[in-house]
């Protein structure tokens, strides 16, 4: 009986392992490598025909046309290929939920109301399966939020090809995240303008969540001038840790990301620039079009989440979600294109903003919404978003245009210069039921 037990135990192991267990960080890259007679979409609007880009150690050394290339270089020729800066995804709990119904590998809140001290980072794992999915579609950077009914706890900025999370980290604890309560009132269902005559809470006076949502953001307001206070101190006798993991704020070292969709959510988090002077940035902002001048005023950023979805208000136009990017586009405010689709996990990204370009926008502001601006908003864009001089060297290799679902087809990626692995959990299962059924076609048919 322990013999079986043990083979069954050992065949579980064997299935768990399956899919991505060959699939390891690239080393890093030494010396120089050229890639030439590409197209470079270098992600700040510019596109260079028949282009050489330049890696040395990882940096992009040059980028341009007339560039020579020694007789034994390291060249890759990526003839009439596209290349474009790695993509990044804004807003992702990648690495913090695996399998949404299964609980034990979630890790993505903490329980309360108030936890600016938790940092998502540390509990970012690595050896997540949808990292190597999100690689294959080109997304090579990722935001990782936490979630949570209120202040949630800070993010922080990834690279998708690493051992652990310290390898990982471009920015650590670079924004801290707020989720805005709803501010609008829920209809009533109940008899006689009570609590409801029906469900669990019969009986029960009415609530109005306006009031009760705009006293807990009146909380936090203390809350933040208690902890501006403590921080404006050099000495403590005891250590806060709640005002202590604020205090970058003040200082615009850390982005202050407040979730919501609607101008009522909107202007209350333009009360924290006015009074705190925080570097705001809004994500969801579906009605970000309607105060588009205000935000750009007050230099506030949007993501937007996600952009296949109906309209907030019954009253908007059935594509305005399509229609808003061109909208903050064209009042100037920084804006980054994000997919928050529990189904794809951030796959369907470069699709949403070449459905973007669809509505108004031109395809390279498309492709600086989910790189250059993303990198900007997430204050990365020293490092990545953009296939630039002095830059880390992230960037792929399309066969196809990238934003275009029929045609994109990544081909190779670089991360810091390595060539990373583009294998994933899809595609090994792609290829074991063709072997399995025999659905490759055959030589000589």
């Amino acid at each position: 009986m322990r013999k079986i037990l043990f083979a069954c135990l050992l065949c579980s192991l064997a299935l768990a392992g399956f899919s991505q267990a060959n699939v390891l960080p690239a080393p890093a890259q030494k010396g120089v490598m050229y890639v030439k007679n590409a197209t470079i979409h270098v992600g700040n609007g510019k596109v260079i025909e028949n282009g050489v880009i330049q890696v040395r150690d990882g940096k992009i050394e040059k980028v341009g046309n007339d560039i020579s290339i020694p007789a034994d270089a390291n060249v890759m020729d990526a003839k009439g290929q596209q290349v474009y800066p790695g993509l990044i995804l804004p807003v992702s709990s990648l690495g913090l939920i695996e399998i949404g119904a299964v609980r034990a590998s979630n890790d993505a809140r903490e329980l309360g109301d108030l936890n600016p001290n938790v940092r998502s980072i540390v509990a970012y794992n690595t050896d997540s399966k949808v990292i190597n999915t999100l690689r294959s579609n080109g997304i090579l950077a990722a935001n990782i939020v936490p979630q949570g009914s209120f202040l949630a706890g800070s993010s922080s900025v990834v690279q998708l090809d690493a051992w652990t999370w310290t390898d990982a980290s471009l920015k650590t604890d670079a924004g801290m995240h707020l989720y805005m309560p709803s501010l609008m009132p829920r209809p009533s269902f109940g008899r006689g303008g009570g609590g409801g005559g029906f469900g669990p809470n019969a009986g029960q006076a009415a609530t109005d969540p306006v009031k009760e949502g705009l006293e807990q953001i009146e909380k936090l307001k203390a809350f933040f001038r208690e902890a501006k206070a403590y921080n404006d101190v050099t000495k403590h006798e005891e250590t806060n840790l709640k005002y202590e993991s604020v205090k970058n704020l003040f200082n615009k070292s850390q982005k202050f990301y407040v979730h919501g969709n609607t101008v009522k959510q909107m202007l209350v988090a333009l009360d924290f620039v006015k009074e705190f002077g925080f570097d705001v940035v809004i994500v969801g902002g579906s009605e970000s079009w309607q105060i588009a001048n205000l935000l750009k005023e007050h230099n506030v950023s949007v993501i937007l989440q996600q952009m296949h979805s109906l309209p907030t208000t019954a009253d908007d136009d059935v594509d305005q979600p399509y229609k808003t990017a061109a909208a903050l586009q064209k009042a100037g405010v920084l804006f980054a294109i994000s997919d928050d689709d529990g189904q794809t996990r951030g796959r369907n990204l470069a699709f949403n903003a070449g459905t973007a370009v669809a509505y108004g926008l031109t395809k390279e502001e498309a492709l600086a919404a989910i790189s250059l601006n993303a990198a900007k908003i997430m204050g990365v864009a020293d490092k990545t978003g953009s296939i630039e001089v002095g830059k880390e060297a992230n960037f792929i290799i399309s066969s196809g245009d990238i934003l275009d679902m029929s045609t994109s087809n990544v081909t190779d990626a670089f991360i810091q210069g390595r060539k990373i692995n583009l294998d994933d959990k899809q595609k090994q299962l792609n290829q074991r039921y063709e072997e399995k059924y025999e659905l490759k076609p055959k030589k000589g048919f």
